[in-house]
């Protein structure tokens, strides 16, 4: 794929404001989001009434003459379909990539590193269904769900694509503003009767929309740090067989699940359009959620970039999520007796990796002995596989072709903090 940097020329959508305060949503919203209550549903509610530039009028004539319909979601049971537009989860309206009908984005405490880009994450349920929640685990979703994921990158003025935390600029209402990013993938994960099924999407040059590809790409990327360095590398979309790399969380029954939205990375607050509130009482709330008591007592991990936080509980954030989903004692590394998700749980230090040989002897070792070895970093097999971009050495082996230097400096500082000695 050619990647194209031109700045949109379309211009901006009509402007819509509720006059409801319960559903006031704001400039850059092409539509608003109706909260539900408990035991009730939009499709119930009265239609309500909008304004649009200045006229009250009634919702059905704002989607006939002012903007084209939210689009309804179709969580495809059977048929993966060619483009990703037709599911309904996100689409483009203009110079805006849009939520569909009932669509939740949200956001994890710490996120996975893929090779800097920024994500927006929506969340759809069936009408009528509850996932519950589980407090280990991801929630369990009911068939039907579906789950996408969108990697973009903020662009510059210029069409140059950055390399930069910052993502002030990022969206527009709940959706992204495609005048400053550039999307690059968006994968589906779909609740079907057989289980979870992974998909992967690739945005066209043109991005107003995006095209599966079952055997994933490779699309060279150029982006530009903070400091103005130049960064060159060729980002790599999974196949649809990589998803289970991460995925299959359970080595023996190798199912596919989520990852992300378990209650110890959900467990953070959310700016919605009709305020901020905590992610885990907002579903309850509107009765997405059943079996969640309170915020207060579910886990939570750190944000490994709050620097406010202690030095273990951030490292130990960045390793559950970048290394949990395999480093666990049912996961795909369970052979490697190296456990590095659920920072509240204490596993043994040697399960920890403290002084722990390796498994298995060879590249990816680095002629270390250790996975950590306390105070020194420099000697920690974990260390050396962090930083490396060698496919034969490099942990996460998948999902990356970047080292995530932040991160690495990170693991560097907790376990150069650390006290003892292996020798």
């Amino acid at each position: 794929m050619t990647l194209s940097f031109l700045p949109s020329k379309n211009p901006p959508p009509p402007v819509f404001q509720t006059t409801s305060p319960v559903n006031r949503v704001g400039k850059g919203r092409a539509l608003p989001f109706f909260p539900r209550k408990r035991g009730k549903w939009p499709r119930e509610r009265s239609i309500g009434v909008l304004r649009c530039r200045g006229l009250i009028v009634p919702l059905l004539l704002i989607l006939a003459a002012c903007s084209a319909p939210t689009p309804k979601i179709s969580p495809f049971m059977d048929e993966n379909p060619p483009n990703l537009s037709a599911w309904g989860i996100v689409t483009v309206d203009d110079d805006r990539l849009t939520l569909g009908v009932d669509a939740m984005p949200y956001d994890l405490n710490s996120a996975l590193y893929t090779d800097a880009a920024h994500k927006l994450r929506v969340l759809w349920m069936p009408l009528g269904k509850r996932a519950i929640y589980r407090e280990e685990q991801a929630l369990d979703f009911p068939v039907g769900t579906v789950i996408a994921k969108t990697f973009y990158y903020p662009k510059s003025n210029t069409g140059v694509l950055l390399n930069t935390h910052d993502m002030s600029a990022d969206f527009a209402g709940e959706g992204l503003n495609l005048n400053t990013v550039r999307l690059i993938e968006t994968r589906i994960l779909v609740h079907r009767q057989s289980g979870w099924a992974a998909l992967p999407y690739i945005w066209n040059d043109a991005q107003d929309d995006a095209v599966l590809e079952r055997t994933g790409g490779a699309l060279p990327i150029h982006l530009q740090k903070d400091n103005g360095d130049g960064q060159d590398f060729i980002y790599v979309v999974p196949n649809a067989n990589q998803c289970a790399g991460c995925h299959a969380v359970n080595a023996t029954t190798k199912a596919i699940q989520p990852i992300g939205p378990a209650p110890r990375h959900l467990n953070k607050t959310y700016s919605y359009p009709g305020g901020s509130e905590n992610q885990l009482e907002h579903l309850a709330r509107l009765g997405y959620l059943s079996g969640f008591e309170s915020a207060n007592t579910a886990p939570r991990n750190a944000n490994w970039r709050d620097e406010s936080a202690s030095l273990d509980r951030r490292a130990r954030a960045w390793l559950d999520i970048n290394c949990g989903h395999c480093h666990n004692p049912v996961g795909v590394a369970d052979t490697s007796a190296l456990y590095l998700d659920r920072p509240e749980h204490a596993y043994p230090s040697g399960n920890a990796g403290l002084c722990k040989p390796p498994v298995a002897a060879g590249q990816g070792t680095g002629g270390y002995r250790f996975d950590i070895v306390p105070g020194k970093a420099e000697q920690s097999i974990l260390w050396y596989r962090m930083a490396s971009t060698n496919p034969a050495v490099m942990m996460p082996e998948l999902g990356r072709s970047t080292a995530d230097d932040d991160g690495v400096a990170l693991i560097a500082d907790w376990i150069n903090a650390m006290e003892g000695d292996c020798y």
